[in-house]
């Protein structure tokens, strides 16, 4: 869900997701608790439907970090940053 929601804020700022030449990073926050280590499994799904929206272009960098706690109570929180093609 996090990551569909950057990707509709991606695609209500540039019109249309054919403007996005490739994926550049993806940054994965993720509510844990003391122990929990499962913080990149928890992000590996962001990372698939990028490459499932993309192609060989969805490939990105990738941090996966595990916080005490995320505002709003939200369980995930997601940074993406893309490369716009130049006629965009």
């Amino acid at each position: 869900i996090c990551a569909l929601n950057g990707l509709a804020a991606v695609r209500a700022h540039l019109g249309t997701l054919d403007a996005v030449a490739k994926a550049g990073r993806v940054g994965g926050f993720v509510a844990s608790t003391s122990g929990f280590t499962q913080q990149p499994q928890v992000v590996n799904g962001a990372s698939q439907l990028l490459l499932d929206v993309f192609g060989e272009a969805g490939r990105h960098a990738r941090a996966a970090v595990g916080v005490a706690e995320l505002p709003a109570a939200v369980p995930v929180e997601g940074e993406f940053v893309f490369e716009v093609a130049e006629s965009a």
